[in-house]
């Protein structure tokens, strides 16, 4: 292996994020995009239902229980549902910055086994963009965020438009969607696909 990829490093003329005038204050609790978001949704009975808030500049912090049904080996948590919390954290950062974007990359090293109970305190931030690209890292922490580190990401995300979900998403939620009488809801069901 030759270390980090380079697809995940910010070419030389990247700028640094800013965070959007509109952007949900510090501390404030970001709250589910999307009601049957895996990662962050009321509406799925196994889904992660991480809680995201959002930080100074562009970071955010979240935090997820690892239950029973989240485990891959005993009493252990899957490396894809890590993978996911990862994710969903590192998508929620999009919201700062008050664009619409998707995964492009996301790379993951695990760094210990996280049991089945524990909670997961994660960190993120966005660190360059350029055009459409935009570059994030985050850490996942047992217990806390001074407990051991268990996880760590690198991504890629890429802004795209609207019409990315309408052309390629399941038409009857898309219809559902969009059909939501709850404005802000329906805007935020398509501003994040972690």
């Amino acid at each position: 292996m030759s270390g980090r990829n380079t697809a995940l490093t910010p070419p030389a003329d990247a700028t640094a994020p800013v965070r959007h005038p509109g952007a949900p204050a510090p501390g404030e609790l970001l709250g589910a995009h999307y009601e049957h978001c895996f990662g962050c949704g009321d509406g799925q009975p196994h889904g992660l239902h991480l809680e995201a808030r959002a930080g100074e500049g562009v970071r955010v912090t979240a935090e997820f229980t690892v239950k029973a049904a989240h485990q891959g080996a005993p009493g252990l948590a899957h490396g894809g549902v890590l993978a996911t919390a990862l994710d969903e954290t590192l998508g929620s950062l999009n919201w700062l910055l008050r664009v619409i974007a998707v995964t492009g990359r996301l790379e993951t090293d695990f760094v210990r086994p996280v049991p089945v109970d524990t909670v997961l305190y994660l960190e993120a931030e966005v660190t360059a963009v350029a055009g459409r690209k935009i570059y994030s890292s985050a850490v996942g922490r047992i217990g806390g965020p001074q407990g051991p580190v268990a996880l760590r990401a690198d991504a890629l995300f890429i802004e795209v438009k609207v019409d990315h979900f309408i052309d390629n998403g399941r038409p009857e939620e898309i219809r559902a969607a969009m059909a939501d009488p709850d404005q802000v809801r329906r805007a935020r069901a398509f501003e994040v696909n972690p």
